[in-house]
């Protein structure tokens, strides 16, 4: 890889509030750009919201508010829930900014060789905004599933874009890893889709059936649709077409997308960007669905958790631990308040949280508080790299959580407070010395280890270690019983 880095995230619509969903989109994101900021990479990340539709005009008609005076308030939303995570996002895009617009409807130019007229007859999902095949249909007996509203049935004039015509180049780009897909899985599924055959895709609506969104340029009956109006955003948040620095960036180095919105970006826009001649992302990320205790989430069950309650509760680092590392990064994972409680407690309050109190603590008693010169860690951390390098973060932090356990247990085979109480021994009061040089040094790596997954823990570890001083022995996670059992209070105490 270059110095310079991009990766991206899908952009939500702003006609609700972030869900668990978009919030795993910007932390997996979020990791891989701080990981490579330490590694001193200079990483553009891409947020944004996705503006234009029925379903947003909609929601802004029931408030009594024109539809941009209703996203100006709730794109604010996905930006507070990413300052929350801690997500370090360099650009935030909008599609009713005027540059977009402007460069959706020069991309649209640009694509005109492979647009023509036709008529649209068949299946359309209100929920997702999309155009749905008698095949799918059917399967879903009629009824979107992940929405649970029926599809509609829709005869309309519609500006089609050849996407048949780049579906050898698509499989060839993906069988080839041009575009590599993790996980693997998910690049069959996706080869399985082209093979079971690809139509032309509507790329625009009647005015009269889709209001707010960018005309069509030289036809103003008719509005862009969806693909060509959000996708492009991936580009145009670095100013294409218009400024030049947007080719230091692009093709994406990583684009971060949740299951059910791969095919989008697996074959339409590679084939849009196809059509511009423009080059392809390198790596598609592909993350599962979060449950909630084996269900899926979902409104009508009233199991929704929003990811505001966790991070106002626990803390964004509790946040960014539970769903990197307990939930696998390339496949569903699930969820309930039980087990994240006890995973805050026992993993970071215990594992992590106790093991620097009680080093530091030990350093301040028996060293009054000089560590001395650091002996950073030497464990083998290549297992790590590789996790980071394939995208498996789930994987990366268990290796950090393999060390914080095997410090701590370390710390009992030797029992430092045993040998302290020979004090009045040279010998025992170096080795003292040395063990305490040693855990602190392992403490150190770990924090370094960290920095991509618990940014603030990391600062604080290193903080109280700092040149080789104990500055404080204060508890980084203080223990919270909301939804377990305060083993505590069992006892009496």
């Amino acid at each position: 890889m270059g110095k310079k880095l991009y990766i991206t995230t899908a952009i939500p619509y702003a006609n609700s509030k972030p869900h668990i969903g978009n919030a795993l989109d910007y932390l997996l994101a979020d990791i891989w750009a701080r990981y490579h900021r330490q590694l001193g990479k200079e990483v553009r990340f891409q947020a944004g919201t996705d503006e234009h539709g029925n379903k947003i005009s909609a929601k802004a008609q029931a408030e009594g508010l024109d539809p941009i005076a209703y996203v100006n308030q709730t794109h604010l939303y996905f930006k507070e829930i990413m300052n929350k995570i801690g997500a370090q996002y360099t650009d935030f895009i909008r599609t009713t900014d005027s540059h977009h617009i402007q460069a959706v409807q020069y991309i649209w130019k640009k694509l005109s060789p492979y647009i023509y007229k036709g008529t649209y007859e068949g299946w359309y999902s209100v929920g997702e905004e999309s155009f749905v095949s008698d095949k799918v249909a059917a399967a879903n007996n009629g009824i979107s599933p992940d929405h649970g509203v029926p599809y509609e049935r829709l005869s309309e004039e519609n500006y089609y874009f050849r996407l048949t015509h780049f579906v050898p180049q698509i499989r060839s780009a993906i069988e080839s890893n041009e575009i590599k897909i993790f996980p693997e899985s998910r690049k069959k599924e996706v080869l399985n889709l082209l093979n079971d055959g690809i139509e032309d895709l509507s790329v625009s609506r009647p005015r009269k059936n889709l209001a707010w969104g960018v005309s069509v340029p030289g036809d103003d009956n008719q509005v862009i649709y969806v693909w060509i109006d959000a996708l492009s955003n991936y580009i145009t948040v670095l100013g294409y077409p218009d400024d030049e620095s947007w080719r230091d960036y692009w093709p994406a180095n990583v684009q971060v997308v949740g299951k059910d919105i791969l095919r989008f970006h697996a074959i339409i826009w590679p084939a849009i960007l196809m059509a511009l001649g423009l080059p392809l992302p390198k790596q598609i990320l592909v993350h599962g669905h979060i449950g909630f205790d084996g269900k899926k989430m979902s409104k009508s069950l009233g199991n929704v958790v929003s990811p505001n309650e966790v991070i106002d509760t626990y803390g964004a680092d509790a946040f960014r631990y539970y769903f990197s590392r307990h939930i696998p990064t390339l496949d569903d994972g699930d969820f309930t308040w039980e087990k994240f409680e006890k995973a805050y407690n026992n993993e970071l309050g215990n594992d992590l949280g106790n093991l620097v109190q009680r080093v530091a603590k030990m350093v301040l008693r028996y060293q009054a508080g000089v560590v001395g010169e650091l002996n950073r860690g030497e464990h083998d951390i290549q297992l790590y790299r590789d996790a980071m390098d394939e995208m498996r973060f789930s994987d990366a932090i268990d290796q950090v959580w393999g060390k914080i356990r095997a410090t701590n247990q370390y710390l009992e085979q030797v029992k430092p407070w045993e040998v302290a109480k020979n004090k009045d021994d040279p010998e025992s009061t170096e080795h003292l010395s040395d063990i305490l040089q040693d855990a602190v040094g392992s403490i150190m790596q770990i924090a370094d280890l960290l920095v991509p997954f618990l940014p603030e823990a990391s600062s604080k570890i290193k903080a109280i270690f700092a040149e080789g001083v104990v500055s404080s022995s204060d508890p980084i996670f203080p223990k919270i019983y909301i939804h377990t059992k305060d083993p505590r209070t069992e006892h009496g105490r």
